[in-house]
């Protein structure tokens, strides 16, 4: 792959000056090895500023959601912001430019035919869209593989905009993202990538922040595939995905006239008083449920609880069998203190259960102790992603004395880390969060090696194998039944902790990497429990945490 030469990059832009994420991803194009900037296509039409009187008079149907939006950007400042506006010159410095005035109809853009000629000439890979309107004529065709164009939306929930609005103020459980290639059908391009995130429940600017610096990746890593598979068959990949007949059958999305704000606004802030004056009253506390019988328990309302001092919660079980008892290591979150350890629990083959206390404690926050053996000795990956590591401990003395064996993989923001030893080799499936700003919820990356306690993992080329808050972050240990292999998952669609997903692992190799959600848990059962995220099954003891409002009378 050495030898192939860097994709030659074209940029639509209509200013130097772009918002955060538009530059960090410019950055890593920049630093790639596959890919290289060879053009810069400028807007140069003129932006004419309106008459005061007519700008008041076009947006007065629309005043709510303008004041809305100045508030929120005066009260809302992320420690990362993605619409932050950078400078790209120095960047962009050495890279040729040309400048070009396209036709203006009401909502497109047409590039004459001289201008495409002559960005023809470049012989550009692909082009990206970082300006401009709707572009429509032959400025689609002027790139082998066409001009690349985001949509930070599901294209098959909104269509239109504003980007990130329409799923708050409708309550939509997620917010999607694609990376389409565009043509002559709005936002009906090929979809290259796609993603799904929670929805914040309360804030537009919040929303979009987490959003748009995790779509920031699909670029760069499209770009690395296409450079690695070659322009026919990434562009056979695009259209078997593309196959599917999908209708979009709700509204072309727009600006929220001022009836349409205040009725949406009234409804979501009725729901946000609501929930705070249940937090006067009320705490929400993580416990166990856990159930012994012959196989796994399915039916949850057999399950038995478990339930944790006020100061504290319990999460995240993860069980080992070993002298005709359960172990089940946890983590333990002291409120005062702010942070997790982690913790034990024993229960015997009939149920009866002694809290041990706590086993495992850093400066730094710990959870999800994932616990596997490995050459006749028991290993545990705790969640460290506070410490920016994916730390591996070794048991020194079973099961309460844990001592540092290294580290998996440094410099990264991971969670709950998760290993399967299958085929002859170790899995490694963990959440990452690429970029500050972004969630950590979101994607699910996959490694392999034939030693699990070594940083010699090995990244699987699918990776992200699955960008979807619904099915990605793990949920638990990876178990086998009637002979398939099933990894629980979280959905966090809605909100953290809204259930679990069973999905079935249907291929698992050095190269592909398909599942698919055979069955979904939530928390339905008992009106108390209102959220559920691990689930463990061991030789007959199955193990969940779930979520209980508790008075703080």
């Amino acid at each position: 792959m050495n030898n192939v030469p860097k994709l030659k990059i074209g940029l639509l832009m209509d200013s130097f000056d772009v918002p955060y994420w538009i530059y960090k991803m410019i950055e890593k194009i920049q630093d790639s090895t596959h890919s290289q900037i060879s053009l810069i296509i400028m807007n140069q039409t003129e932006i004419t500023k309106n008459n005061p009187i007519l700008k008041v008079k076009n947006n007065r149907d629309y005043f709510l959601y303008k004041i809305y939006t100045r508030l929120e950007n005066k009260t809302y400042h992320p420690d990362i912001d993605a619409f932050q506006i950078k400078n790209t010159a120095e960047l962009l410095e050495n890279i040729e430019k040309i400048g070009v005035m396209p036709k203006l109809t009401k909502y497109s853009d047409w590039i004459n035919d001289n201008d495409v000629n002559t960005i023809r000439k470049y012989d550009l890979d692909v082009i990206i869209r970082l300006g401009f309107r709707i572009l429509k004529g032959g400025i689609l065709d002027s790139a082998k593989c066409g001009i690349w164009s985001f949509h930070h939306a599901d294209n098959n929930m909104n269509r239109g905009g504003p980007a990130g609005f329409w799923e708050v103020f409708q309550q939509e459980p997620t917010t999607g993202s694609i990376l389409q290639i565009l043509n002559e059908d709005l936002d009906g391009g090929q979809i290259i990538a796609k993603s799904y995130s929670t929805t914040d429940s309360t804030f537009v600017k919040r929303n979009q922040n987490n959003y748009y610096m995790k779509s920031l990746s699909f670029l760069p890593r499209k770009l690395k595939e296409l450079h690695e598979v070659g322009k026919d068959e990434f562009l056979k990949r695009v259209q078997a995905e593309n196959n599917n007949l999908i209708f979009y059958d709700r509204p072309l999305y727009g600006k929220p006239k001022n009836g349409q704000f205040l009725k949406l606004g009234l409804i979501n802030f009725r729901k946000l008083v609501n929930r705070k004056i249940r937090n006067w009253f009320y705490f929400d506390q993580w416990f166990l449920l856990f159930d012994i019988k012959d196989g796994i328990s399915k039916s949850l309302w057999r399950y038995k609880k478990i339930l944790p001092p006020k100061d504290r919660f319990w999460a995240d079980p993860h069980v080992i069998a070993k002298d005709d008892k359960y172990f089940i290591f946890i983590e333990e979150y002291i409120y005062k203190k702010g942070k997790g350890c982690i913790a034990l629990i024993e229960i015997d083959k009939q149920g009866n259960y002694q809290y041990k206390g706590k086993i495992l404690e850093k400066s730094y926050h710990l959870s999800y102790p994932f616990v596997f053996e490995f050459n006749k000795n028991f290993y545990m990956i705790p969640e460290s992603s506070s410490n920016k590591k994916i730390e591996i401990f070794k048991c020194i003395e079973f099961p309460n004395k844990w001592e540092l064996h290294g580290n998996l993989m440094s410099d990264i923001d991971a969670v709950d880390s998760t290993i399967l030893f299958h085929d002859n080799k170790w899995w490694l499936f963990t959440g990452i969060k690429e970029n500050d700003g972004a969630s950590n919820s979101d994607e699910l990356f996959l490694f392999y090696s034939q030693d699990p306690t070594n940083d010699q993992w090995i990244p699987h080329p699918q990776n992200p194998i699955i960008s979807d808050v619904r099915r990605a972050r793990s949920a638990g240990k990876i178990f086998s039944y009637q002979n398939k292999l099933y990894r629980p998952s979280q959905n966090g669609s809605y909100h953290y902790g809204y259930g679990i997903n069973i999905n079935r692992i249907k291929k698992i190799t050095e190269f592909e990497y398909e599942e698919e959600v055979e069955n979904e848990i939530l928390p339905k059962w008992n009106e108390q429990i209102t959220r559920i995220h691990t689930f463990t099954y061991v030789d007959g003891l199955s193990v969940m945490d779930g979520k209980i409002r508790r008075t703080k009378l």
